[in-house]
């Protein structure tokens, strides 16, 4: 394992992070801090309880989740479409580096912004609304699990985009959609059993309802079956970069 390569390609990365600051990591503290303010202060209040639980806690989990689903997506994205895009990309790919090593360094990065900034979430909801976690290390796993798979779709999508446009695509037109849909700021119990149904065939619900149960120990699927769902999205994205860089697709010209 080439070790100084994954470092540089990392190392890289992660200072292109503190070069965007305020777009990496300030602006979406202050977009989930506004949710918590009009969410979990104002309308929270009306809202009462959900599974006994004070609604502006419970809205805690998703709004993490969401946060780390687009921001993983978006920085593994814009990380290989950028090489790309200036014709880098190849200089990478003669390198004595495998693929292996290349996908880590990069995946590596965006992970770590991601879990990076869920944690700074994370700590910024104990400033407005009362929060306790019954199981932090499952806490954990399902934060570094989520941000590691969605941070690998992002390296697809951004292999697969031939367009900045085709980078915002994706985050924007499903999987954020698909979030809010999931359970960020509900549990699906609460609705009637045909929307039940439909909400079990959106993925993205399996990783808001497991990491809930971290918190609260209450889910709206038991936590197995969510490991098992994003287990199973993790192999899926492994499966289809070693496809990629097998067939070169979108890499060679």
């Amino acid at each position: 394992m080439n070790w100084r390569a994954i470092m540089a390609i990392y190392r890289f990365e992660m200072a292109r992070m503190w070069r965007t600051l305020f777009q990496s990591i300030l602006s979406p503290v202050i977009s989930t801090s506004l949710y918590f303010v009009v969410f979990g202060a104002a309308i929270g209040k009306n809202i009462g309880q959900i599974d006994g639980v004070e609604y502006g806690s419970f809205i805690v989990p998703g709004l993490i989740m969401l946060s780390l689903l687009t921001q993983s997506l978006s920085n593994a994205a814009f990380g290989i479409y950028f090489p790309k895009f200036t014709g880098t990309i190849y200089e990478i790919m003669s390198a004595p580096i495998s693929t292996l090593e290349i996908v880590l360094g990069y995946v590596g990065a965006a992970a770590s912004k991601s879990v990076l900034l869920g944690l700074i979430i994370l700590a910024t909801a104990w400033l407005f609304v009362p929060l306790h976690i019954d199981h932090p290390v499952f806490m954990f796993l399902f934060l570094v699990l989520t941000a590691i798979t969605f941070s690998l779709f992002g390296f697809i999508i951004g292999i697969w985009a031939d367009g900045f446009e085709k980078l915002q695509l994706v985050p924007l037109l499903i999987v954020t959609p698909l979030a809010f849909l999931g359970g960020s700021f509900y549990s699906i119990r609460i609705l009637p059993p045909f929307w039940q149904d439909v909400s079990l065939l959106n993925p993205v619900m399996y990783l808001i309802s497991g990491f809930r149960w971290s918190f609260f120990s209450q889910s709206d699927v038991h936590v197995g079956v969510s490991l098992g769902m994003t287990l199973v999205f993790l192999t899926l994205c492994m499966v289809a970069i070693t496809f990629i860089f097998r067939t070169g697709y979108r890499l060679r010209p």
